[in-house]
């Protein structure tokens, strides 16, 4: 809309200049015909003005110019005063009439102002008349030059058009196969999930399921409750993985693709199943958390309780959710293991454990602070969030 105004606007500057400048070239007929020279003064304002109607109209705007030009040149030449046959608003009417015309209507309009030219010397007996060749020179640089520039340069511009709505297209389509082509690699991630991962997982929970009823029950108490939590931990394992299917196939599960802060109570009741004795105090009033974030601390949570399991011999672990205004923090204890080791399993050549990089990893994607240590008797992890980080 904006550009629409702004093209309107300038074709009615172009339109006002034109009539002042062809109106000002008859200056000199007022003072021998004043009436005369006021109507032809009229006719050429409106003429001009009419430069700037819709381009639908170019052919009519071309033939008006073309009698009112007639007219004028008789009354000059009535008069004997010099005579103008192409003057501002003739030679633009010429130009729209090549530039808004198409096809036979364009080169038709095009001849009558050519036809305008040549009849508008010879009705007022000018020298150009009695010289054939100079007659063809006038009209073709008044009449055709003008109008082949008007046509050629809507042709260009046409075909820069043309070349820009290409490359959009093809821009278009290249990120149409593209988004294809992530939607197909991940769909084909999903089915090797689902094909290799999800059938191993399950058949782990049913093998532990069947040698735990195979179990004498009281003389393998142990047995049993280790059995039980294998197959506690199989079945988490499948709930989650079909969070990622879900997730990698587009589905949303109910608005809940994955597990949040407020979902850590089963994460909680699962560890106590698999033996560690974990406690969760919060502090502050809870408060609705962004989903990525309340994701990445979910899943913080879960490595943090992982790693006690794994490390801390079943010992006690305590974790406490601090809600502030503007920021969230977690800090998790437990107490060392008498194995040296520390509680990731750390390749001979990494800095930080895989699992405490991959917690930094999370933190950093939401400038947080994450800091861990030892004192003497315990383990300590803290992890500080902002929230409304992006």
């Amino acid at each position: 809309m904006d550009i629409g105004r702004s093209l309107a606007g300038q074709s009615m500057v172009v339109a006002v200049v034109a009539a002042l400048l062809d109106v000002l070239a008859l200056h000199a007929v007022f003072a021998v015909a004043p009436w005369q020279a006021a109507l032809a003064s009229a006719a050429i304002i409106a003429a001009d003005l009419a430069l700037a109607a819709p381009p639908r109209t170019a052919g009519v705007v071309a033939a008006v110019h073309v009698l009112v030009r007639l007219l004028t040149a008789l009354l000059l030449y009535r008069h004997g005063l010099p005579i103008r046959f192409a003057d501002v608003g003739f030679l633009m009417a010429v130009y729209r009439a090549g530039a808004w015309l198409t096809g036979p209507t364009s080169v038709l309009t095009m001849l009558l102002l050519c036809g305008g030219i040549a009849t508008g010397h010879l009705l007022t007996d000018s020298p150009t008349a009695h010289d054939w060749r100079l007659l063809l020179i006038t009209t073709v640089s008044a009449g055709f030059m003008p109008w082949l520039v008007g046509h050629y340069t809507a042709a260009r511009g046409a075909y820069l058009a043309d070349i820009e709505q290409r490359a959009r297209l093809r821009k278009q389509e290249h990120r149409a196969a593209l988004e294809r082509a992530v939607v197909e690699e991940r769909a084909a991630i999903a089915r090797d999930l689902h094909d290799v991962i999800s059938h191993h997982v399950s058949a782990i929970g049913i093998h532990a399921g069947a040698a735990r009823l195979a179990l004498d029950g009281a003389a393998n108490a142990t047995a049993a409750r280790s059995l039980a939590a294998v197959e506690t931990s199989s079945r988490a394992a499948m709930v989650d993985l079909r969070r990622q299917l879900d997730l990698l196939h587009g589905r949303d599960d109910h608005g809940q693709r994955q597990p949040g802060l407020a979902d850590i109570d089963g994460l909680i009741d699962h560890v106590r199943t698999a033996g560690l004795d974990a406690e969760v105090t919060t502090h502050g009033a809870p408060i609705e958390l962004p989903d990525s974030l309340s994701i990445t601390l979910y899943r913080i949570v879960q490595e943090i309780l992982t790693n006690a399991l794994r490390h801390g011999n079943g010992a006690h672990a305590q974790l406490d959710v601090i809600y502030l205004p503007k920021r969230v923090i977690l800090h998790a204890t437990n107490p060392l293991s008498p194995d040296p080791t520390p509680p990731e399993d750390a390749e001979a050549d990494t800095p930080v454990p895989r699992g405490l990089d991959g917690i930094r990893r999370r933190t950093e994607l939401f400038d947080g602070e994450f800091t861990y240590g030892r004192d003497a008797t315990r383990w300590h992890i803290t992890v500080s969030m902002p929230i409304g980080a992006s």
